[in-house]
């Protein structure tokens, strides 16, 4: 069975974005870039809720065809552009939309599905960002896995990390990473 990987950047203080949704405190560079692109090469899928989605349309698709496109937005263009997306949302029409297939309802079911590879998938299917997404999968025990980039910063407010846990879920460190930017990628499995 494939694994649903939850894959989010977080404040030391457990924010994964300011009060209005701001990203401004990210730390991305080269390195980071180069090491989260042997993640998406383990993946087929990616599953985003509707604001992310329509952020990350927004960019991806022409991001390594402009000019001054760097090595990285090349290359994520091009994964982005190849690999099948599904979006969690009860608002967006599936019509029109290119290599991307809607869920709105019975999560646990369909997630379930996706896992087993009812898309034809073989490899992981990575979540980014979509931090409300991200709380309902979390909550209905939907997610395998997890890397969180640790960034430098205290924020004191935003939007958490993790919400609504009602029952402790016990992980397992399997590795860590610390970049020199002071950014620590840690690994976890449910336990």
């Amino acid at each position: 069975m494939r694994s649903l990987i939850y894959f989010m950047h977080s404040s030391l203080d457990g924010f994964v974005a300011g009060t209005k949704g701001e990203l401004n405190w990210v730390t991305v560079n080269d390195e980071i870039f180069d090491f989260v692109s042997t993640m998406t090469a383990q993946a087929d899928t990616a599953l985003y809720g509707r604001v992310t989605y329509q952020m990350m349309e927004a960019y991806w698709p022409s991001a390594g065809e402009k000019p001054n496109a760097s090595k990285h937005d090349k290359e994520h263009s091009v994964w982005y552009k190849n690999v099948s997306k599904v979006v969690l949302s009860k608002t967006i029409n599936e019509s029109g939309l290119t290599n991307t297939r809607v869920i709105s309802g019975n999560l646990v079911e369909n997630i379930n599905k996706l896992k087993q590879g009812s898309d034809g998938g073989s490899k992981n299917i990575l979540i980014f960002g979509s931090p409300g997404a991200s709380h309902s999968l979390l909550k209905m025990g939907l997610v395998d896995e997890f890397w969180i980039f640790v960034n430098p910063v205290l924020m004191g407010q935003g939007i958490p990390l993790f919400k609504d846990i009602t029952d402790k879920i016990k992980l397992r460190l399997l590795e860590s990473k610390t970049f020199t930017s002071g950014v620590v990628a840690l690994h976890y499995i449910n336990a």
